[in-house]
């Protein structure tokens, strides 16, 4: 059992925490959060540096690696700064469903304009009467001639509004029971006729990322924007999951420990009542908490990537890793604006942001009570 990174890891993290002390800047930053712009020069940039889609194969534009130097990335992203770390870290959400699902065709045309920063993705699930339930969708494709045609609507979409194609979860067989074996994903162009979008409004964090609400009224999209197989979108969407879970961990662990450094650099300058409030005992062992609760975090991730990379799917374990690393995310963001008292309160120094951009990750993918519910059925197992 190795639990060291491998040298081309290390360099990747280097690479990246390069990349982040030389683009992000914490007034741009707080600029971009107020404004909610997304940081598409960073991301851009990113692309250029093959930060982007490194787990992609160098067909497409990728680096040929996998989950575990993927979260490598995404975890210092997003330690660097939770929301620039955050947009760019999920510019390409979903794509890894054209990855492994789609046609040829597909992943020639997409892949390399995700990697390289030239387009966003978004993956098309949620909807507003069901939320995290994806067991049955009200979005229908149905065939006509050589197209599908699309209607239904999708809610707190990724991305929304500025990627460039979505994979949209659709019911294709309305007497399918249960109704997810009549699921199928469908790549539907931004462009096509029939599809708007339209904010979900003020957010408590993330403010850079779009997230929006998807019209499909009569979409027509060819029967060849099929990803993967027909009726079994369902399935492939879960064996998603089980990657995206991961990435979102990373992106928490990252927030979390970018937390943690701001807060530790502060104690360790600032003074209170003669003595720096590192010396203070209350100090250390908030500090001791944090400390742990990020590194079981970053264990628990980290296992779940490499356990990825070993070609084995394990909802249980990637489920562990985003319900724990979200919930450190957001006590070790808590603990954070504690420490700094009235400062971790003000946007300058940045640790309020960490907080706000934290939860969502307790959210988005499966709430942490879905991840509950995924870890105790694999535990019980089947019940005679």
């Amino acid at each position: 059992m190795e639990f060291e990174l491998t040298r081309t890891q290390k360099e990747i993290q280097k690479a990246v925490r390069d990349f982040v002390k030389g683009e992000f800047d914490r007034d741009l930053a707080i600029e971009l959060d107020q404004s909610h712009a997304f940081p598409t020069k960073i991301w851009q940039k990113a692309g250029d540096l093959g930060l982007l889609g490194i787990h992609f194969p160098e067909e497409y534009s990728g680096q040929g690696m996998g989950s575990m130097e993927d979260i490598i990335v995404i975890e210092e992203l997003c330690r660097g700064d939770s929301t620039i770390g955050s947009a760019v870290a999920l510019a390409g959400f979903a794509s890894e469903l054209i990855l492994h699902s789609g046609s040829d065709e597909m992943k020639k045309k997409y892949l390399p304009e995700v990697a390289e920063g030239r387009m966003l993705s978004a993956g098309a699930f949620t909807e507003p009467g069901h939320g995290s339930d994806i067991t049955f969708m009200d979005t229908t494709a149905v065939k006509d001639g050589d197209d599908w045609v699309i209607n239904g609507v999708k809610t707190f979409i990724t991305n929304g509004g500025l990627a460039g194609f979505y994979s949209v979860l659709c019911q294709t067989d309305q007497d399918a029971r249960p109704g997810y074996r009549g699921q199928t994903l469908i790549l539907v162009e931004a462009d096509r006729e029939g599809l708007s979008t339209s904010d979900v409004g003020a957010k408590m964090g993330i403010h850079m990322m779009a997230t929006a609400e998807v019209v499909l009224k009569d979409v027509r999209v060819p029967l060849s924007n099929l990803i993967g197989k027909e009726n079994r979108g369902f399935y492939q969407v879960l064996t998603f999951f089980d990657e995206s879970r991961i990435q979102v961990a990373a992106q928490a662990l990252g927030i979390a420990q970018g937390a943690f450094d701001r807060a530790l650099a502060y104690v360790k300058q600032r003074e209170q009542f003669g003595k720096k409030i590192a010396q203070f005992q209350v100090s250390q062992h908030k500090l001791a908490d944090m400390a742990t609760k990020i590194e079981l975090a970053r264990l628990m991730t980290y296992k779940a990537a490499w356990n990825f990379d070993q070609g084995r799917i394990d909802p249980k374990l990637t489920s562990m890793a985003k319900m724990v690393a979200g919930r450190t995310a957001v006590e070790v963001a808590d603990e954070a604006i504690q420490l700094l008292g009235g400062y971790g309160y003000m946007a300058e120094y940045e640790v309020e942001r960490c907080y706000r951009d934290a939860k969502i990750t307790e959210i988005y993918e499966g709430t942490r009570e879905i991840q509950k519910n995924t870890i105790a059925g694999a535990v019980i197992g089947k019940l005679k």
